[in-house]
């Protein structure tokens, strides 16, 4: 029995001193880092060595104990589009049937990524200006290139790859993309890169001035289902929550 129990304690000492966390991307080592007990994103980053001249803002904390979490939310999100897509049909609004099908197809196509917002910059976490989360064994870190574009989605006629502009604000964006009849017209929902998503007032009435995407940024024109009887008021909202989990294209 003690033998046993000795053997026990020994395994559990082995996977605590070998838990670690992969980091990935604009680092100077990437791969696995040991993470110690109670170990934080401090630790792991210390070790990681981003780029001193890096696009820190658009770092990924992906995070197992996340996984379930956003599944259900991209089977939410599914569910609702092909609700909208029958409804559109029963409705006879065909080419919002098309919208809700090929945006469907889109989401399909993204992966479950855990992604949690975390500040990643160095510097603040160092200095304490950002929250140095405890980390978990299997939990992975992703700094990616800088990205000098803002992408518009959604109800478009294809997504549009736009070049970022220094303050210019969201609305403006959608000048350079062609916006479906079936858009939403008074809000977009603007997806920075550190995964932050907002909804944005466009029209007269409720238009927000100072929303400014930052490069890398994601911008979501919402598809319209408020003409449905019943409608689907939180299909945006989840959709934007959902995109927001994805992550820029990382050097590997």
């Amino acid at each position: 029995m003690r033998l046993k129990m000795l053997s026990a304690s020994l395994l559990l000492v082995a996977s605590v001193s070998q838990a670690a966390v992969t980091v990935s991307g604009d680092v100077a080592n990437p791969g696995p880092v040991k993470l110690p007990p109670g170990g934080r994103l401090l630790d792991v980053i210390s070790e990681a060595v981003p780029n001193a001249e890096g696009y820190w803002l658009a770092g990924g904390l992906l995070r197992q104990s996340l996984i379930e979490e956003q599944t259900r939310l991209k089977v939410g999100v599914l569910f609702d589009l092909e609700v909208l897509q029958r409804m559109s049909m029963l409705f006879d609004l065909p080419s919002r049937a098309a919208l809700a099908q090929r945006i469907a197809e889109e989401v399909r196509q993204m992966p479950v990524t855990g992604r949690q917002i975390a500040d990643l910059d160095p510097v603040a976490l160092e200095v304490g200006f950002a929250r140095n989360i405890r980390l978990d064994d299997g939990d992975r870190l992703v700094y990616p290139k800088r990205v000098d574009e803002v992408q518009v989605l959604g109800a478009v006629a294809e997504p549009c790859h736009l070049p970022y502009q220094p303050l210019q604000e969201a609305r403006e964006y959608l000048q350079g993309c062609s916006i479906l009849a079936d858009a939403e017209a008074d809000y977009l929902w603007l997806i920075q890169p550190n995964g932050v998503s907002r909804r944005v007032g466009i029209a007269h009435w409720n238009r927000e001035s100072g929303q400014f995407p930052v490069a890398g940024s994601k911008i979501l024109v919402p598809v319209k289902n408020d003409d449905l009887d019943p409608p689907l008021p939180e299909l945006n909202q989840q959709l934007a929550e959902f995109i927001a989990t994805q992550l820029a294209e990382v050097v590997r």
